[in-house]
């Protein structure tokens, strides 16, 4: 099933239930009004929402009307809480390595996460705003799931049950600050502006094997005005899955549904694949050639995130977003 909210005058948009392929929807407000309201009664109105989704793809749904992806929200507008980790540990060493950070001692044994801005997200096709170009915006690939109600203290093998959708993640990143925040100690705060997500976010069904329980085994594709930046498989050299960073984050909390968790920028060890941001790239080619050259994104640069099943037909639909600098 594929679900997405439709940009309404309410912050919270109004929930859709979206064809296969992406091409039609159609509102359920007699099922839920939002996003929101359907993940905290998932286990009533998803049987529902599936019916739904199954007539709309055999064409048998009245109301439904072309999507128009220019018109969506993120599939949640706004969450009561996003937390985002950094699992693939080569990304964070090199990370880490161009600001001169040392990596912290016990990042084999706990995943690294923050809490980041959740009061507001960037919708798939909107111009994201920096407020300055000086600041070294840099987007970052990534695949983010969401929860229903978790427990405090559940396990990571009782965490795969709470996962309901999964949905692509921009998690933009101002560099500059990066160099200056993180030393004091006390987590993101100017340096994590917004983020954005995909067009639509899918249940656990729509991805056969390619969800393994805990992970997803995907080409993530990224590019810059159309130059391709990487696609990294998202499986691959995850050193925490999804069931850890969740065990993680409820250890002394319980997680509302609807709160977002990510697994930090896609990368993998193979530099064949590509990059999941603009850091990496420009790391890779301090090393190889003495000298960075990819730029941070400026005003007027495109960012795409998609990711394609084995027919080619895009599974969340595409991140696509202008830059704009102040």
């Amino acid at each position: 099933m594929k679900l997405a909210s439709l940009r309404t005058e309410d912050r919270d948009g109004a929930l859709l239930v979206v064809s296969k392929n992406l091409s039609s929807a159609v509102l359920v407000p007699e099922i839920a009004g939002t996003m929101q309201k359907a993940i905290e009664n998932w286990s009533t109105v998803e049987p529902q929402l599936q019916q739904v989704y199954e007539k709309l793809n055999a064409g048998m749904v009245s109301g439904a009307f072309p999507l128009d992806v220019s018109k969506l929200e993120s599939p949640f507008p706004r969450s009561y809480q996003f937390l985002d980790g950094s699992v693939y540990l080569h990304h964070m060493e090199k990370a880490r390595k161009a600001r001169g950070a040392e990596m912290p001692p016990n990042y084999k044994t706990e995943p690294l996460m923050y809490q980041g801005l959740s009061d507001r997200f960037c919708g798939p096709t909107e111009v994201m705003v920096f407020p300055d170009g000086t600041l070294e915006p840099d987007y970052e690939a990534e695949v983010a799931v969401v929860v229903d109600d978790v427990p405090m203290g559940v396990n990571a093998a009782q965490a795969a049950k709470h996962i309901k959708l999964v949905m692509l993640l921009n998690d933009y990143t101002l560099r500059a600050l990066t160099k200056t925040e993180l030393p004091k100690g006390f987590g993101f705060m100017q340096a994590k502006p917004t983020s954005a997500f995909s067009p639509v976010a899918v249940t656990l069904d729509e991805l056969g094997d390619q969800w393994d329980g805990a992970k997803l085994h995907v080409p993530l594709l990224s590019a810059i005005n159309g130059k391709r930046m990487g696609q990294p498989n998202t499986g691959k050299d995850m050193f925490f899955t999804y069931l850890d960073l969740i065990a993680h984050a409820c250890r002394t909390r319980s997680l509302s549904a609807g709160t977002i968790i990510g697994a930090g920028s896609v990368t993998n060890q193979d530099e064949a694949s590509g990059f999941g941001c603009v850091a990496e790239a420009r790391i890779h080619e301090q090393m190889v050639d003495g000298k960075s050259s990819t730029p941070f994104l400026k005003d007027g640069d495109e960012v795409y995130i998609e990711v394609l099943d084995d027919q080619g037909q895009s599974i969340f639909g595409a991140i696509r977003q202008k830059i704009k600098t102040l």
